[in-house]
């Protein structure tokens, strides 16, 4: 049963966005994509705070798109989660059931519940700025779920958070979210967020939909550039003749997987391997090429490659240091064929 299914529009004079959505009961779905790709501008027209020039919303079967936005079943988290600054965390949490009309009592015991929910119940009477970041999060979903929404619309809700405690409010977030039976849209920039909090991804780039599928699917088969980055992988574009494929950039690479057609070819960066000199034996995938960066990455040293064909290698700083690489540096580059994987175009 579809829960969300919504066509959103927005024509603008310097962007177009044209997007299809649907959604399944309890599913979190996570928009990811560049700066600018339109996902702040999806959130904002399901939230009925952008009108859509053309399409559709519909909530459980009902036209939503023709409604302002405070008569919408939906429930919003904004990126810096506006709190109200002069009222408690409870009144903070009763003011969005006030507004439904619901009596002030009944306001504060119903929020009194979803504070307790949240692990707030003590910070009930502290005002946002005596609460720390994640707590504030708690706070705005608190008072989000708190008017029971059919849909929840989360802005990079773990953004404001410093690296120590995100995991931690991620994994609490996780735990609402499983209990939440309506649907949620997440959108965020940290492809961690979306694959542990998200049932699908939708990735939107220049105000379209470039590619969609579960976290794993995503993971496993990038379409774009901007989804090979995300997931780590080095991307590209050619013709397969079994298990050859012919690049666009004029190499030809082994693969693992025998095609036949237009395909995708990717491998991790930590399949590359660099040598000095060319390396004995005859490995399928081999080309000479020339360092244009060496940067940290993670507890590796990232190297990045030019022609003939653009191409990120991870490896150890003691690998940096025995082949004594330094920007400018000619080298030669081998790739397993059982780690280079291609599918279809």
């Amino acid at each position: 049963m579809t829960v969300l299914n919504a066509h959103l529009v927005v024509r603008r004079p310097a962007f177009d966005l044209d997007v299809a959505l649907t959604a399944e009961p309890g599913e979190v779905v996570a928009l990811l994509g560049p700066n600018g790709a339109g996902k702040t501008t999806d959130l904002r027209a399901l939230a009925g705070l952008t009108p859509l020039s053309s399409g559709h919303i519909r909530l459980d079967g009902k036209e939503l798109h023709t409604l302002p936005a405070e008569r919408r079943q939906v429930g919003v988290v904004f990126q810096d989660y506006l709190l109200f600054p002069h009222l408690t965390a409870l009144d903070n949490v009763a003011f969005g059931l006030r507004c439904a009309g619901i009596g002030r009592a009944e306001s504060r015991r119903l929020a009194a519940e979803w504070l307790d929910r949240v692990g707030l119940a003590g910070h009930a009477h502290q005002r946002p700025r005596a609460l720390s970041g994640g707590q504030a999060q708690r706070v705005a979903l608190a008072r989000a779920l708190a008017v029971r929404p059919r849909l929840l619309l989360l802005d990079e809700p773990l953004a404001a958070l410093d690296a120590h405690t995100r995991p931690e409010i991620r994994s609490h977030l996780r735990h609402h979210l499983a209990d939440f039976a309506g649907v949620t849209v997440l959108v965020t920039h940290d492809p961690l967020d979306a694959m542990v909090l998200a049932d699908r991804l939708i990735v939107i780039e220049a105000g379209r939909v470039v590619q969609w599928g579960t976290p794993a699917q995503v993971a496993r088969h990038p379409r774009t550039d901007y989804v090979a980055r995300l997931v780590g992988l080095n991307l590209y574009r050619g013709t397969a003749h079994g298990h050859v494929v012919s690049l666009t950039e004029g190499l030809k690479l082994g693969a693992a997987e025998s095609s036949d057609g237009e395909v995708f070819l990717a491998f991790p960066p930590s399949a590359v391997a660099l040598y000095r000199t060319r390396p004995d034996g005859t490995p399928r995938n081999l080309w000479r090429t020339t360092i244009v960066g060496i940067e940290r990455h993670g507890d590796h040293i990232r190297v990045h490659l030019d022609d003939p064909l653009p191409t990120a290698a991870d490896i150890t700083a003691a690998a940096v240091a025995e082949l004594s690489l330094t920007e400018g540096d000619e080298v030669w580059a081998a790739v397993k064929a059982t780690e280079t994987h291609a599918y279809p175009a």
